[in-house]
C-alpha cells in the first residue's frame, strides 16, 4: 500500500516525466508545492495551461510566438540578407545572448536522425527551402545561411543535407566553427564560446574536409 496519496503521486509523476527531473528532483517540486501559498500553485497552473493555448509557431521562421510572426521576424531593424537556422528554439535563446547575430533565424524542430525515424519531411527543412526559394526569386537571395545545428553526428548530418540543397540558391552557406563542444548543445554554451563560433564560422565545403 503506498504512502502516498494519490493527487501527490499524480503531481510527481508529472515533474518526473520533464526532461532532466529525476524521481528525487519531482518530489522535492511537488513538496515544495503543497507547502507553497494557494496562489502560487494557481499561477503555475494558470501559466501552463497559457503556455498551450496562447503559444504558436512564427508563420515565417517557426520560433514560438503569440502571434502570426515573433518579435524577431518583426523586428525592421534586423539584417534580412543572413539566416541562421538552428536545431531547437532554445538556441535562438542562447545565440540572443550573445548579441553577436543580427539577422534571421530558421527553426528546424530537430535534427536529421535515420536511427530514430527523423527524416527531413519531419522537420520545417521543406519551409527553410523555401524561404530560400523565395528570395532567390525576388532577386534579393540570402547572401548567408549559417547553419548552427549542434556539433553531433545528426546536426552534421543535418548541416551537410542542408548544404546540398541550397548550394547555388544563397550566398553562401557557412558552418558555425567548432567553439562548440563535439557532442554538446548550444542552449548550454556560455556567451563566449558562442560568440567565438559565431565569428569562426567558414563555409560549409571546408568544414567538412577537416
Amino acid at each position: 500500500m503506498s504512502v502516498v496519496v494519490e493527487p501527490v503521486a499524480r503531481l510527481i509523476e508529472a515533474f518526473a516525466r520533464l526532461p532532466g527531473i529525476g524521481p528525487k528532483t519531482a518530489q522535492r517540486l511537488t513538496y515544495h508545492m503543497l507547502r507553497s501559498p494557494e496562489g502560487e500553485a494557481r499561477a503555475l497552473a494558470t501559466a501552463l495551461i497559457a503556455v498551450k493555448e496562447d503559444v504558436v509557431f512564427c508563420t515565417s521562421c517557426f520560433n514560438f510566438s503569440i502571434g502570426p510572426l515573433c518579435p524577431i521576424c518583426l523586428d525592421p531593424g534586423r539584417d534580412d540578407t543572413r539566416l541562421c537556422v538552428v536545431e531547437d528554439a532554445l538556441d535562438v535563446l542562447a545565440l540572443e545572448r550573445t548579441s553577436a547575430f543580427r539577422g534571421r533565424y530558421h527553426v528546424l524542430h530537430g535534427a536529421i536522425s535515420p536511427i530514430d525515424g527523423i527524416g527531413p519531411e519531419r522537420l520545417r527543412v521543406r519551409e527553410l527551402l523555401d524561404r530560400a526559394l523565395d528570395a532567390e526569386a525576388r532577386g534579393e537571395p540570402f547572401a548567408e545561411v549559417i547553419l548552427a545545428t549542434n556539433p553531433t553526428l545528426e546536426g552534421e548530418a543535418t548541416a551537410l543535407y542542408l548544404a546540398e540543397r541550397l548550394a547555388g540558391h544563397v550566398g553562401a552557406v557557412t558552418r558555425i566553427a567548432r567553439g562548440i563542444p563535439v557532442g554538446g548543445d548550444l542552449e548550454y554554451a556560455d556567451e563566449v564560446t558562442l560568440v567565438r563560433a559565431l565569428q569562426g564560422r567558414r563555409s560549409i565545403e571546408e568544414a567538412s574536409d577537416r
